[in-house]
């Protein structure tokens, strides 16, 4: 048995480890040079919210000289070591087109040709093409997203606004503040943030509360103890969704803000809160509540969006009608097709993404024996 995975990040490096270890014959196809080649453009401060503990991929563990949140280095290092581990060898600079079904198979097609398999990993991720910005009117200096921000220096002495208060643009924003630039962040609409700790345990390793409880009863507990930790957004100039972190996840399919620090400096007057964006007049920002305050410069952490039809076809079972994954980790609509780290998860990415990645190769594992 054969399967082909599109994508070389972790979720291809986990499923092409798992598919291995129970006698699967593996193609591992990238379009970048190198393997986890999206997470080498991510910004230079970036570390994991998970414990190096609950990052590893099936098979490896973090080494132990990273420290508790693996930095970005660290975890390039670790894609490295890992494919090295187990013996991958992924073809780069490989562009798929499509993937179809062909007989009772797959054919995969790519500029460099075509590839065949039984059984098909679409581990492409879920940051796919970053989101244009639909502000209206025009701006008259940058505008970035945040896929494309590396670090401050470019912008010293300027006066930036940051759009959007994921967990990219709260990490933005303060390090473009701790570094002494200038910097405004605009907030839409209601947020939940969390501690990136609590008790001294990684906020997503309570996770396992939302299995044993459920996410509404899990929310309902963890509230109390939440505001005690990070106080309330009102404190910060925000405005509080009316559902819980962990329903926010389940139902809307989105990460809450995890706290590093860019609450600290919004308390110290170093981030200054700004409402939603209305309209780009020139040199400055309208916002919606009328004000308009001067930039040199934008970044748009709005975040990514999904539509694996132009892949795999509009009228694929084993898509929505938006073009995302019904069921990611374990068997699809469409025989021997599978999603690996295809959605967002509460217990933190890289640990799903090896629970994924493993629970397809038991998938696939019985499919061979019963052939």
């Amino acid at each position: 048995m054969k399967a082909v995975i599109i994508g070389a990040g972790p979720a291809g490096l986990a499923a092409a480890a798992c598919l291995k270890e129970v006698g699967v014959g593996v193609e591992l196809l990238d379009r970048g040079e190198k393997v986890g080649d999206s997470w080498r453009r991510h910004y230079d401060c970036l570390h994991l919210h998970t414990s190096r503990g609950r990052s590893g991929l099936p098979g490896l563990k973090f080494p132990a000289h990273t420290g508790r949140y693996p930095a970005l280095t660290d975890v390039i290092a670790y894609f490295e070591d890992y494919a090295h581990y187990h013996g991958l060898a992924p073809r780069f600079g490989c562009d798929v087109t499509g993937v179809a079904r062909d007989g009772e198979g797959w054919r995969v097609s790519h500029d460099q040709g075509q590839s065949e398999a039984d059984v098909v990993v679409i581990a492409t991720g879920i940051n796919g093409a970053p989101r244009a910005p639909d502000w209206p009117g025009s701006f008259n200096g940058p505008i970035l997203h945040s896929s494309a921000y590396r670090n401050a220096a470019p912008f010293e002495g300027s006066r930036v606004l940051v759009v959007g208060f994921g967990n990219s643009g709260g990490d933005i924003a303060l390090d473009l503040a701790n570094a002494g630039v200038t910097v405004d962040l605009s907030v839409r609409g209601a947020v939940n943030i969390l501690p990136k700790q609590l008790f001294g345990i990684p906020i997503t390793s309570y996770g396992a509360l939302t299995k044993l409880l459920g996410y509404r009863m899990a929310d309902l507990l963890t509230a109390p103890v939440l505001r005690m930790a990070v106080g309330r957004p009102e404190d910060y100039g925000l405005s509080p969704m009316t559902k819980g972190p962990a329903a926010m996840v389940h139902e809307d399919a989105r990460i809450p803000m995890i706290d590093v620090g860019a609450l600290g400096a919004i308390k110290a007057g170093r981030i200054t809160v700004r409402p939603g964006v209305a309209a780009l007049e020139g040199g400055a920002v309208r916002f919606s509540d009328n004000t308009a305050q001067p930039y040199d410069a934008i970044i748009a952490a709005i975040g990514y969006r999904v539509d694996l039809r132009p892949l795999l076809g509009a009228d694929c079972a084993a898509l929505d009608d938006r073009g995302h994954a019904h069921i990611s980790g374990g068997p699809t609509a469409a025989d021997g097709l599978y999603f690996c780290s295809l959605h967002v998860s509460p217990y933190g990415q890289l640990f799903t993404t090896g629970q994924e990645a493993m629970a397809i190769a038991r998938h696939v594992r019985g499919l061979a024996s019963d052939a």
